[in-house]
């Protein structure tokens, strides 16, 4: 091997790149043992190892990679996982390009770019820059084309700082057009240069009387300290600043503040300008006018004089902020509290996940078995009650999956009607009120109707279980103070107030009812979810929840909920699909082994062929290499550089597109946003049953 190495040139390949290369084993690729590569793949390597750019080879039609120095630290976080791997592979969302380039290459042709812009995804965040690329092919020792050399410079900083040249030339264009105005309104008091090298003020016979210059003064040397006498003490810092910062930094010139005059009145002016660089980028010549704002400020102090004076508004001010500062204080206890139920959730989820699956298998193998039938489904009951418990906690938390759409409160009091009589029992009268025009809003239609269910239950336990519910929508404009501090913006909203005349509550009680696990009620009457569940609902909604109570005077609990000017969809009937068992072929993506056997064995049970990976990078390897599949069943949450989002845009790319089905005790808003699912990303949220990930497979298949 040392002979081939010598052979070859390897020996003098130099630095961290180059011993990585020789470590690695290259015999699980196409391109052989390191002793095996062609004469001209070795000195293609050593030319690109001792070049300072950045460059990468793409060897082979699949495009295995071998990089210098430079470009691991271009790669980031991907080093050292890209040495050996395909392109497609090791950037995936840019994987369509990179084919092309390769395509072309080992065509003979070759490719340029200036300043490319590419999305590329750096510690797992979307991020524009811009590239220059420069593609060539390399030949093997037969001189046919076999890699591609590639030299990858980054541009983004310079594209970032054009930018920003540019705007800086549009201020200086805007503060141009002022000027003009100035003149033509008859405002302008003077213009001056100050040249920067020498240190010395120049101005025009306006500006030297403007600042009361002695009769007679030269108006080419002017005395700097003499003008900075006149501005007013509290303005010279400022104006010493505004000076700086624009020599520095090239940023237009703006600065009011106020002359001396002879009788010790002041008055306001605005200096505008803009320094002005030599080649060398050395601030040589600052030109600048000054402009008459005096009466603009006069106006201005009397409007703030005679707001001051407002003492009462002063104090309904300071009143409204130590309110929301207390509704904030009890925001953030809340948001810590939901982090650390959420985190908790998630886990218990998938361990339900595992029992719950083993159960349904165990009931199928033993289908005569009256005693494993009876405790598996004592069992079931069980982990069905925990994944409720785990909804709720994730619904404080804000962290469950939504599926939001456009409704009216009419709708929802429609459809809630029937089912809340039946839930409050007879003695307990509901009064419904929304008007004809209500507003839509966006929301999950079938929480709404829980929270709303959850509010009147607890109504109906106030009551005693007899008296009036009034439940009531309204359309309403919501002012800044109202919203302060409550994390919603003012505007239009539609109010939900459910509201009895039961026992009431004490302020101590009030103050924790959103609290998870608190409740006033006896041992086994209630988990104390049910208004954590309500609040978490409310907030990921984008809405605001209140309730007031006294004791004896009874509870109102009001949601409010931002109005929607999206349209209403149409609704189309279902047709009728088949639900159950299959002959297509599923992709299996879990990293939890014991759940991936369970849902194996449930799908193939059905008659699905299967195909199992236990990551994102598996999948994803598996799916280049030609392996055909008609439905990605995958967890959201895996380790590796390829997440379940990357399948997924895989999948809606292909000809014709793959389904996908997600599943997750809790999505990180991997796919979601503020957990708010978009219509075509369909979730099946562990724990399941065996029916319902049957029932959901064909339901995403037939679609």
């Amino acid at each position: 091997m040392q002979f081939l190495e010598e052979s070859h040139g390897c020996s003098g390949w130099n630095g961290e790149m180059a011993g990585r290369i020789r470590a690695f084993d290259w015999s699980r690729t196409e391109l052989g043992a390191l002793g095996s590569w062609s004469k001209s793949l070795s000195s293609s390597v050593q030319l690109m190892l001792a070049s300072p750019l950045p460059m990468v080879m793409l060897w082979g039609p699949s495009g295995y990679m071998i990089y210098n120095d430079a470009y691991s630290a271009f790669a980031g976080g991907r080093h050292p996982y890209l040495l050996g791997s395909p392109v497609e592979l090791g950037w995936p969302e840019v994987a369509e390009f990179n084919r092309h380039v390769v395509d072309t290459c080992l065509a003979g042709g070759t490719l340029s770019y200036r300043n490319k812009e590419l999305v590329l995804l750096r510690d797992g965040i979307p991020e524009e820059v811009w590239l220059d690329l420069y593609y060539s092919p390399v030949s093997n020792d037969d001189g046919r084309p076999a890699g591609v050399m590639a030299m990858v410079v980054e541009t983004t900083e310079r594209v970032n700082s054009e930018r920003r040249r540019q705007a800086a030339e549009d201020a200086y264009r805007a503060d141009n057009e002022r000027v003009r105005l100035a003149l033509n309104a008859g405002a302008l008091l003077g213009s001056f240069v100050w040249d920067v090298k020498t240190d010395v003020l120049s101005a025009d016979e306006r500006f030297a009387r403007t600042f009361y210059f002695p009769p007679g003064q030269d108006l080419n040397h002017l005395s700097q300290e003499e003008a900075e006498r006149r501005i007013h003490p509290d303005d010279l810092a400022w104006v010493r600043e505004r000076v700086r910062l624009s020599v520095e930094t090239g940023e237009a010139y703006n600065a009011e503040y106020r002359i001396l005059r002879p009788d010790g009145s002041y008055l306001w002016v605005l200096a505008s300008g803009c320094c002005e660089f030599n080649a060398q980028g050395e601030a040589f010549r600052f030109p600048g006018v000054l402009i008459d704002i005096h009466e603009r400020k006069i106006a201005e102090e009397s409007l703030l004089r005679f707001t001051r004076n407002l003492e009462q508004r002063v104090a309904e001010e300071v009143e409204a902020r130590l309110a929301a500062e207390e509704q904030l204080r009890q925001s953030q206890k809340l948001e810590a509290i939901g982090g650390l139920t959420g985190g908790v959730a998630h886990d218990f989820n998938n361990l339900l996940q595992v029992i719950a699956g083993n159960l349904h298998l165990l009931a199928r193998h033993e289908p005569g078995n009256a005693n494993v039938q009876r405790r598996v489904a004592a069992s079931i009951a069980a982990v069905e009650r925990g994944a409720k418990l785990s909804s709720q906690l994730l619904a404080f938390a804000r962290r469950q999956p939504l599926s939001p759409a456009v409704v009216t409160l009419r709708q929802i009091f429609d459809g809630l009607a029937e089912l809340l009589q039946r839930a409050l029992g007879e003695t307990v009268q509901v009064h419904m009120s929304a008007p004809e025009d209500a507003w839509a809003v966006f929301v999950d239609g079938n929480q709404l109707e829980n929270a709303i269910l959850n509010l009147a239950i607890n109504a109906r336990d106030a009551l005693q279980g007899e008296g009036t519910i009034e439940l009531s929508a309204e359309n309403i404009v919501l002012a800044p103070g109202f919203c302060m501090g409550k994390g919603i913006v003012p505007g239009e909203f539609v109010r939900v107030s459910v509201t009895d005349n039961g026992i009431g509550m004490p302020s101590e009680v009030l103050a924790q009812v959103f609290e998870p696990f608190f409740t006033t009620k006896a041992d086994g009457q209630g988990t104390g979810l049910g208004l954590s569940m309500v609040f978490g609902f409310v907030k990921q909604s984008g809405g605001h929840i209140e309730i007031d109570s006294e004791v004896g005077q009874g509870t109102r609990a009001q949601l409010y909920f931002p109005r929607t000017l999206r349209s209403t969809p149409v609704e189309t009937p279902d047709s009728d699909v088949q639900q159950q068992g299959g002959h297509e072929r599923i992709l299996v993506v879990e990293d939890n082994d014991a759940v991936r056997v369970s849902v194996v064995e449930l799908l193939r049970d059905e008659g699905y062929q299967i195909v199992t990976a236990n990551n994102g990078d598996m999948a994803m390897q598996m799916l280049l290499e030609g392996v055909a599949v008609d439905l990605i069943f995958t967890d959201v949450v895996m380790p590796g550089l390829i997440k379940s989002s990357d399948l997924a845009a895989w999948a809606k790319v292909q000809e014709p597109p793959v389904a996908v089905l997600f599943t997750s005790g809790h999505t990180r808003d991997i796919i979601s946003r503020n957990h708010q699912l978009s219509p075509d990303t369909h979730l099946l949220s562990k724990p399941y049953s065996a029916e319902a990930l049957t029932r959901r497979v064909r339901a995403v298949l037939n679609g």
